[in-house]
């Protein structure tokens, strides 16, 4: 076969980005997938976005990515969560239609010259002196590149789990990939174990929609690409129902036979994403658990049973289903599963996502431990940018926690690990009203146009939005409003009077006024600017002293990144540090005093010591 610049193994969420980022840069490359016709695959639940994630999927579109654009093509509902919240806290998220998904992906990649697709699977790797060469294959081939993306998810010796029956697997219906992880700890990698599971699929046609509360979608969905994507003009429901305790004594009486209670899994599970069983028996005081009832497309019957997720037995699933209100005549198309799968703890890369141990090697996705569409695709995302870019003799592209929240996912891998599941949540990110999912484009489309990611179009959407955004400031900080205009309004949403002319900006700071209102009522046909640009506008003025603090505050922590720590720093040398600060330190090869920082582990006192040290 063709020598290649970079190969991306796997065609999930990671493997998809990966490969449209280095192609699109220019980088001829190759996806091999053990199956083409599953590329872009929703292996779990159909649905893109929420808590934290949906700014993931936002950074991703304003970088140049694609799964804000298939996932705004293929939407069948779309909410914004958390609206009640502020709006560091708001969250787009969609149902998707599982099949057009990865329709829409398979057709996205195919459009892209500089990509090559072929099915096989990856056995092992192609190593000299270091560095990474291509790789070998199931058939025998030996494919040579400059680099190499790995996105295995969770095929790295995947054995699914139901009840007591125990098979190989990556996900129900394929097989396992072996090869790969006896030839990563041949070469001096470390790896583990996680697990994840799944819900049974039912047929829609068998269940009472009557007994269920409907959740509809937003009259006005926003979607999450900036670009002009075409979108549903209308929206499917979904449904809400609720176990019960007959249905939790049901579920008990299987435990005896589970996988998760009798130690066959040995893999550690999501805490924050619960199996059924876990549900029930870390919450036992609850007597009902929330069921979603979710379409998986616009023209199919299956349904996912969101919050049902289990590897009992299939009887025992059954029985218990049965007695969820709706769920009364319920027929099964599959039972839910676990999945336990190897993956590599990411401590053992670089911020690029290339290994330390092997050059031009990179991992992404949940090989290194994360779970999620979202927290993959962003990964595949920056690993096909820093390997084309390292390839090619550029920079590398490193997001910082106040750039993204790609950076904040990025650098809790590689500093703190995970022996679990990471998931990404608002919780994490320090500076989450500078990482709003209204303002991705304003933080990120100017990287992605410097790396050649972001066309003509993309670009002048952003530079406009901006323009817009300014122009609203400068509306606000300069009009006033007459008593006469305004108060009626003020009273109306709780607010009290003015006596005298006020700035448009002092009206918008009160916590009931809301933008949109204030400029119909006083400024009427003169100025008409987009929603999206007035949401923004509006968050930047309310909450600009908030906003300046963070700013302030990732300003100082600016000052431990530009500290860089000497390549092969002699950590034994520094008098004061403690024993675990010594043993984190001298294995993570920190490049930064701010990467120190983060470490677990590494306390302020050791920190302080270094520094001391480093000065002199």
């Amino acid at each position: 076969m063709d020598k290649y610049d970079v190969i991306i193994v796997g065609g999930g969420h990671a493997g998809c980005e990966a490969a449209a980022a280095a192609a699109t840069m220019g980088s001829k490359t190759l996806l091999v997938t053990m199956n083409l016709q599953t590329i872009g695959q929703m292996s779990c639940n159909p649905a893109m976005g929420g808590i934290a994630k949906g700014q993931i999927i936002r950074e991703i579109d304003a970088l140049g990515g694609l799964s804000g654009i298939i996932t705004d093509k293929t939407t069948i509902q779309f909410r914004m969560l958390n609206k009640s919240k502020g709006p560091a806290m708001w969250s787009p998220r969609a149902q998707n239609d599982r099949w057009r998904f990865s329709e829409e992906w398979r057709l996205a990649l195919e459009a892209i010259p500089n990509l090559d697709f072929f099915q096989d699977m990856c056995v092992g790797l192609i190593e000299k002196d270091g560095v990474v060469k291509g790789i070998t294959t199931a058939l025998g081939l030996k494919i040579y590149s400059k680099a190499v993306v790995l996105t295995n998810g969770t095929f790295l010796n995947g054995l699914i789990h139901v009840g007591e029956k125990t098979f190989g697997g990556g996900r129900a219906g394929e097989n396992s990939a072996r090869g790969i992880t006896e030839d990563l700890v041949r070469m001096g990698f470390e790896s583990g174990r996680l697990k994840t599971g799944t819900p049974p699929r039912i047929d829609g046609r068998s269940l009472n929609y009557s007994k269920f509360e409907e959740q509809r979608g937003d009259d006005n969905p926003v979607g999450f690409s900036y670009m002009d994507v075409e979108r549903p003009a209308i929206q499917k429901s979904c449904w809400i129902t609720y176990t019960n305790n007959e249905v939790h004594d049901i579920l008990k009486t299987g435990f005896d036979r589970s996988p998760m209670f009798s130690g066959v899994v040995k893999g550690v599970g999501p805490r924050y994403c619960p199996s059924i069983e876990d549900k029930i028996e870390r919450f036992s005081d609850r007597d009902r658990h929330q069921i979603f009832v979710e379409p998986e497309g616009w023209n199919t019957v299956e349904v996912y049973v969101n919050g049902f997720s289990t590897s009992l037995p299939q009887d025992v699933q059954y029985q218990a289903l049965r007695k969820v209100l709706g769920f009364e005549n319920a027929k099964f198309f599959r039972p839910g599963y676990a999945i336990e799968y190897d993956y590599f703890p990411p401590t053992q890369l670089s911020h690029t996502l290339e290994t330390k141990t092997i050059e031009n090697l990179y991992f992404a996705g949940q090989i290194n431990g994360t779970t999620g569409y979202e927290e993959a695709a962003c990964q595949g995302l920056m690993a096909g940018i820093n390997a084309h870019r390292k390839i090619s003799g550029l920079d590398s592209v490193v997001l910082r926690r106040d750039e993204a929240y790609i950076g904040v996912l990025i650098d809790d891998l590689i500093s703190k690990g995970t022996d679990e599941p990471y998931r990404m949540f608002t919780s994490r990110a320090e500076y989450r009203l500078l990482l709003r999912q209204d303002n991705a484009d304003l933080r990120l489309t100017g990287i992605g146009r410097e790396i050649g990611l972001v066309g003509n179009e993309r670009w002048d959407k952003a530079k406009s939005r901006l323009k817009e955004i300014k122009e609203i400031k400068e509306v606000l900080a300069c009009s006033s409003v007459l008593p006469s205009e305004i108060n009626e309004y003020l009273i109306g949403v709780g607010e009290s009077t003015i006596v005298q002319s006020t700035k448009l900006e002092r009206l918008l700071l009160r916590p009931n006024v809301d933008i949109l209102d204030l400029f119909e009522r006083t400024l009427g046909e003169r100025y008409r600017f987009s929603k999206s640009a007035l949401i923004t506008g509006e968050t930047e003025v309310k909450y600009a002293g908030y906003i300046e603090r963070e700013k302030k505050n990732a300003d100082k922590i600016k000052g431990l990144e530009n500290k860089t720590i000497p390549s092969g720093f002699d950590y034994r040398k520094v008098q004061g540090l403690s024993l675990e600060a010594f043993s984190k330190l001298s294995t993570l090869r920190p490049k930064t005093l701010g990467h120190a920082s983060r470490i677990s582990g590494v306390s302020p006192a050791d920190l302080s010591v270094l520094m001391v040290y480093m000065g002199r």
